[in-house]
């Protein structure tokens, strides 16, 4: 027995010793940033002065911030099998309303081993396979809204399959969470709209690539992501006032919340999945040259089975190709999308009965829920902002009235000087409403532009700050005429 603790505390004690060095550097390697930021608008906040900022900008007419946080990436421990990350993002201003109110934007603590994650609370994570300033965004994990505080077990890098393919990596997540806005939604809303409190939250993505840009030019990603809200307590569910249950939140839905399986107490006898379950196909395919590269993707919404499968045939898409160029001070790099969501498998939904046997699963009605508030975060979309946030609407509801659009996306960036760096942005959209509310008129227009350039002082006594200023233009009638100036400065000690 004691020649079996010997043993055992010799195999510990590297790993003890690799631990606490870690954590030794983990406090030694904190780092600390301020930001304070203003938009001044006529009319709402126009779309690229508030869409993918993780829910940091607010809507309404004129709005302010101040920030701040400390925060140290797990990877600063490259040297170390053990790594240690944590951050805490505290954020003071005016983004839900119109008086002065603060929120934790970040609080997490990641604790790896050998490039396995153990993720801990509310995280500013990135998007995959798509470009983090230049795309209009993720259909399903977007940057548009705030992170919702989540468990995960996550491979944050690619990593080889099998030392056997060298040429096959893999990454993925798999978490669960919970949606922290209802008591806002309780708030916000009008007086009898459906709204849940303590929903739960599952998501979960596998990522492959094939290539090794080291040894072939040519490379190709493939990822399925899955997001599933379940759980918590309904209030006016249906929007039938009164009408209140609570959701199972037992072992038995968390593991349903993975395959997408079980029912809701409003489907009747034709169960459809336990939840809202959606997610996204996405696909990839890069050359990189020794100077430049190109990359063609695609982006593949679903709701439920009939876009998950082949069922109706994939006819919603973001479809984008993204070039970066040589070096030089006029265009870095160029991105264009486009996005089509207007099919949603058809007009037509029919669930099968004893008269009529045939199953019509239509009608998808995209980021919409008949129990949850749809695929949103405090009145902001989760995915893509061109399915335009509810809080747009001004008319205290969290439904997602424009989900069926086609749409075009532009997005160029510049260094035409040390430390300046320049974005420009334009979306045409053309909407036509939803299937059960479509606009009267027939479609709603959307034109969209940005211009936004930053400059970082490399110079005492303004070393390190970073000053950026952005002006934003809406016109059309998808969200009216909206004019904005923001400017924010930031710096990292």
């Amino acid at each position: 027995m004691r020649k079996i603790k010997t043993i055992f505390l010799a195999l510990c004690l590297p790993i003890i010793a690799s631990a606490q060095t870690a954590l030794s550097d983990a406090i030694d390697d904190a780092r600390f940033s301020v930001e304070v930021g203003t938009t001044i608008n006529n009319g709402a906040t126009p779309l690229w002065l508030a869409a993918n900022k993780y829910g940091t900008v607010g809507i309404q007419n004129n709005n302010a911030w101040l920030r701040a946080a400390i925060f140290r990436p797990a990877e600063a421990d490259s040297n170390y099998n053990w790594r240690i990350g944590y951050g805490f993002d505290l954020i003071g201003g005016t983004q839900l309303t119109r008086k002065w109110s603060g929120w934790i934007q970040q609080a997490f603590i990641d604790i790896e081993l050998k490039k396995v994650r153990l993720s801990i609370g509310a995280k500013e994570r990135r998007m995959e396979l798509k470009d983090q300033e230049l795309s209009s965004g993720s259909q399903t994990f977007g940057i548009n809204a705030r992170p919702i505080p989540q468990v995960r077990i996550e491979i944050p890098g690619y990593i080889l399959f099998s030392r056997n393919l060298p040429w096959l990596s893999i990454k993925g997540h798999f978490g669960y969470g919970m949606m922290m806005d209802g008591p806002w939604q309780k708030y916000y809303l009008k007086n009898g709209q459906h709204y849940t409190l303590q929903a739960l939250l599952h998501t979960k993505a596998l990522y492959l690539k094939l290539g090794n840009e080291q040894h072939f030019p040519l490379s190709f990603e493939t990822g399925l992501e899955m997001g599933t809200i379940f759980g918590g307590k309904v209030k006016n569910a249906m929007n039938i006032e009164g009408y209140n249950f609570t959701m199972s939140h037992n072992l038995k839905s968390f593991l349903k919340a993975i395959y997408s399986g079980g029912s809701d107490p409003t489907d009747d006898k034709y169960a459809n999945a336990e939840g809202n379950t959606l997610g996204s196909f996405l696909f990839s395919l890069r050359y990189q040259a020794p100077s430049w590269y190109i990359r063609g993707y695609m982006d593949h919404f679903f709701e439920d089975h009939s876009q998950l499968f082949v069922q109706y045939g994939w006819k919603d898409y973001l479809l984008g190709i993204e070039v970066g160029l040589p070096k030089n001070r006029i265009i870095s790099k160029v991105v264009y999308e486009y996005i089509k969501t207007d099919y949603q498998s058809g007009p037509v939904y029919h669930d099968h009965t004893a008269s009529i046997p045939d199953q019509i699963s239509g009608m998808d009605n995209y980021y919409n829920h008949v129990i949850y508030q749809g695929w949103q975060n405090f009145g902001q979309a989760i995915g893509n902002p061109l399915f335009i946030s509810p809080l747009y609407n001004n008319s205290r509801e969290l439904y997602f009235t424009g989900n069926r659009f086609r749409a075009h996306h532009l997005g160029i960036t510049s260094n035409p000087i040390k430390k300046l760096h320049l974005r420009v942005l334009y979306t045409h959209e053309k909407n036509w409403g939803t299937y059960n509310l479509p606009y009267l008129h027939g479609s709603k227009n959307l034109n969209s532009f940005l211009l936004e350039g930053s400059y970082k002082f490399d110079k005492e006594p303004l070393k390190e700050f970073c000053i950026t200023a952005a002006l934003g233009l809406d016109c059309g009638t998808q969200i009216g005429k909206n004019r904005g100036f923001q400017l924010k400065l930031s710096k990292i000690f």
